[in-house]
């Protein structure tokens, strides 16, 4: 009996096994499938419309899509590699197989004000090479705006329209919080414009920072009103900066409408009429549903159109994202990671000349000096080192920039911030809310120290604000040293302040103006090569197969508007997924500070204009803090 009744919980067993084993297999051959039919595809390029549609944000170097995340069918953020988004719109200007091209906005979140003036720029190219360029989207905001205004034909849904805000808004403080649970959070910092670590000290914004974020943002949104008006000067956009409601009340609450009589919008129109306009310019197939066109893929125009080899090779590394200590994946620039790819990249003598490109808030001070001095290292192999600032390039960015033996840089690109800062919680007071002490024998001052328990003592605090002092001054010796300025002058434009990129220029932090390929072209005429006879190198690390996987198995079909996956989003639904993001973002960012490792030299005004799209880890946070909230 007994031996029966194993024998069957044994085949049982054995059944599930079995089971669980073809299912896995299923699952792993159904994801191969997708995989391998989602893979850009160079030979699918047809006589169409290329459409890009930005459904996420615009970015230097994209992150590694979260596995988890992807697999389990979760909305993933997209990002676009801003270089690949400006070669797939210049290759469209000569590409016959590109009758039109389709900007499809309607879940764009957005890119820091930089981008969006090359990617602007880029389209205008293609407006102006004779092809159409037609824009949709549900709901505009500024970014998105930004982007349209440079298309030939800009349409919106009727129940949506373009509400233009304008940079600025408001940050998260943690003071209040902070003295409710008794912590008591030691900070050390340098410079008056240092505000990365306000949020830990005060309950608002201190006036010095208040005035260094206002020129900033004056600054970029008189660049951004001025870069609308060129590409679209029949917009009376006016109006509808200083006071919306009114505009839109005069139309009788129809926003789209009252766009649509300021020259703001051309068309009216939900998705099924703007398929049939751009319909009559490139043309659909019989059995097309109504609204469809013949469509180019984003991904596979990209993949037929590769960037150039031929000629010499000028090595271009990346540092974009939080700059960290350690190993990073892409989209964090981390000092093991991007001082190991520079190093290697210099082995074999193929490189003429290096180019830095910046795109980065900052972060650890030890991470940032790392990776300039591995840039060092090409300058000792006798290559010139060009330093290419994009979005933004500020504390630990800039300490990095100053590498280059010279420095291009953006009108807008943020940059400055030259101050650094530490941040140590201790929670003896929280204890006492308890009613926990803490006692203890000490041989030295700082036995013991940090001690989270009990509080940091004088002599420990003494120590570690003379060690950040002495961190600022070595960063304001780098500054001084390579920007050819006398400390007292870096110390001057130092403090913490953070300069947009046209200032920055006249006050000696950048050299010259010009974007990536112009920063290309300079390091070859530094290494005594022709500019049109070389190519760029990215010393990057390359997607794991399991990455590439992941990519292709979320990759989305740019063309398919019958696809299921893409949910437009009204004015009301476009700033709820908007205010979601930003709130994880902020999250995140607080996490990064309070977590900090080291010595932080890091921009905290940056990250206010990133584009409101948080990383998966920030997303995830979130999530956890919601859902304990709502339990």
């Amino acid at each position: 009996m007994i031996v029966r009744l194993v024998r069957g919980a044994w085949k049982i067993l054995v059944g599930i096994k079995d089971a669980l084993v073809l299912i896995l297999l299923l699952l792993f051959f159904a994801a191969l499938f997708a995989a391998l039919s989602a893979r850009p595809n160079r030979a699918a390029i047809h006589d169409g419309a290329l459409v890009l549609r930005l459904d996420g944000t615009i970015v230097e170097q994209p992150e590694e899509v979260d596995p988890f995340a992807a697999l389990s069918g979760r909305s993933v953020a997209h990002q676009y590699r801003l270089r690949d988004v400006v070669r797939a719109l210049d290759a469209a200007r000569t590409d016959d197989h590109v009758k039109a091209v389709v900007l499809d906005l309607d879940r764009f979140m957005g890119a820091y004000p930089s981008t969006l003036v090359e990617v602007g720029d880029a389209i205008r190219r293609v407006r102006a090479s004779g092809k159409p360029v037609l824009a949709y989207a549900t709901a505009y905001t500024d970014s998105g705006y930004l982007l349209a205004a440079n298309a030939s034909q800009i349409w919106t849904n009727p129940m949506g329209g373009v509400l233009l805000r304008g940079p600025g808004g408001s940050q998260l403080y943690y003071k209040g919080l902070i003295d409710k649970l008794g912590i008591n959070a030691h900070i050390y910092r340098v410079g008056q414009y240092k505000s990365a670590v306000e949020p830990y000290m005060r309950s608002d914004q201190s006036p010095a920072a208040k005035q260094a974020a206002t020129a900033m943002y004056d600054g970029i949104f008189d660049e951004w009103k001025q870069v609308v008006a060129k590409a679209r000067p029949q917009a009376k956009i006016q109006p509808f900066l200083t006071n919306a409601a009114q505009a839109v009340e005069a139309a009788g609450g129809d926003l789209a409408r009252a766009n649509l009589a300021a020259g703001m919008v051309d068309k009216l129109g939900g998705r099924v009429a703007f398929g049939q306009a751009v319909a009559k310019i490139v043309g659909a197939g019989d059995d097309m549903p109504a609204g469809n066109f013949n469509a180019i893929d984003y991904s596979d125009f990209v993949a037929a159109h590769p960037m150039s080899t031929k000629g010499a090779a000028i090595g271009v590394i990346t540092v974009a994202g939080d700059i960290v200590d350690g190993k990073a994946k892409p989209g964090s620039a981390g000092g093991d990671t991007i001082s190991k790819l520079i190093l290697d990249g210099l082995k074999d003598d193929k490189l003429k000349a290096l180019v830095v490109r910046v795109a980065s808030p900052g972060g650890s001070a030890l991470a940032s000096e790392q990776i300039r001095q591995a840039i060092l290292q090409a300058k000792a192999q006798g290559l010139p080192v060009v330093t290419s600032m994009g979005s933004l390039a500020a504390s630990g960015g800039y300490w990095v920039s100053t590498a280059g033996d010279v420095i291009y840089a953006e009108p807008n690109t943020i940059t400055g911030s030259i101050g650094i800062f530490g941040i140590i919680p201790t929670f003896e007071n929280t204890l006492k809310k308890i009613g926990v002490t803490t006692d203890g024998v000490k041989t030295t001052p700082l036995s013991g120290q940090p001690d989270i328990y009990g509080g940091t003592d004088k002599a420990f605090d003494d120590l570690l604000q003379a060690q950040i002092e002495d961190g600022y001054s070595k960063f304001v010796g780098v500054v001084s040293k390579s920007r050819h300025l006398t400390p007292e002058r870096v110390n001057e434009i130092g403090q913490g302040r953070v300069w947009l990129g046209g200032p920055a220029h006249q006050i000696g932090l950048v050299d010259k103006f010009g974007g990536l390929q112009d920063a290309i072209a300079e390091a070859a005429r530094r290494a005594k090569l022709d500019p049109k006879d070389v190519h760029a190198v990215y010393l990057e690390k390359k997607p794991s197969d399991f990455a590439k996987f992941v990519q292709a198995f979320t990759k989305k079909e740019n063309g398919d508007d019958d696809d299921g996956d893409h949910v437009s989003a009204d004015l009301f639904g476009h700033f709820a997924l908007e205010r979601r993001e930003t709130m994880a973002r902020a999250l995140g960012d607080a996490r990064r500070l309070a977590e900090g490792g080291s010595v932080q030299a890091r921009c905290l005004q940056c990250t206010a204009l990133a584009p409101a799209s948080a990383s998966p880890s920030d997303t995830r946070l979130l999530d956890l803090i919601l859902n304990r909230l709502t339990r």
